[in-house]
């Protein structure tokens, strides 16, 4: 789910709804920062204090949404919010971090350039393919670090794809 879902009203109340009933029904929750101005409009504390209360299983975020909700502390403050949280870095790749029971996991998935004709809409198929794959991934019993790796490469093929792809212009004559 979009952050800005659970910003304002009436649609924050759809999507907290939607959190709830996903919860009762025992799915996982992902939100992505999507935009961090709305989301720091009513100052960083708040920011936090409504993402702890949601408690996602997944956290999505770019490397400057991480670093406009945490500050000047590092992107491992965002395993503070959800269990799991990744940091897309366009055509840098990603941080994959996890907290695992011995010890929290991170490591760096690199990924090869690519020439964007147009970037909307992929950090959306991003967290897409890595969705799917990681609930794939960890139905099939794979450990934490393989199914976050192979989630992750998911994620960024998905990416590509959208980034690569005729984009189809309609016009109203």
């Amino acid at each position: 789910m979009p952050v800005y879902s659970l910003l304002d009203e009436p649609l924050s109340l759809a999507g907290r709804r939607a959190i709830e009933l996903a919860r009762e029904a025992g799915a996982a929750v992902s939100i992505d920062l999507a935009s961090i101005g709305p989301l720091l409009a009513r100052g960083r504390r708040a920011a936090r204090a409504m993402l702890e209360e949601i408690a996602p299983d997944l956290l999505f975020a770019t490397s400057s949404e991480a670093e406009g909700l945490l500050g000047r502390y590092a992107v491992e403050g965002l395993l503070d919010i959800a269990p799991v949280a990744i940091v897309k870095r366009g055509s840098k790749g990603a941080t994959v971090m996890a907290r695992d029971r011995e010890a929290n996991l991170r490591f760096e998935v690199a990924t090869a350039s690519i020439t964007a004709r147009d970037t909307t809409g992929a950090g959306d198929a991003f967290d897409a393919g890595f969705l799917v794959t990681w609930f794939t991934a960890r139905a099939s019993g794979q450990s934490l670090t393989a199914s976050l790796q192979r989630a992750a490469l998911a994620g960024h093929r998905a990416a590509a794809r959208q980034l690569t792809s005729t984009r189809v212009e309609l016009s109203l004559a």
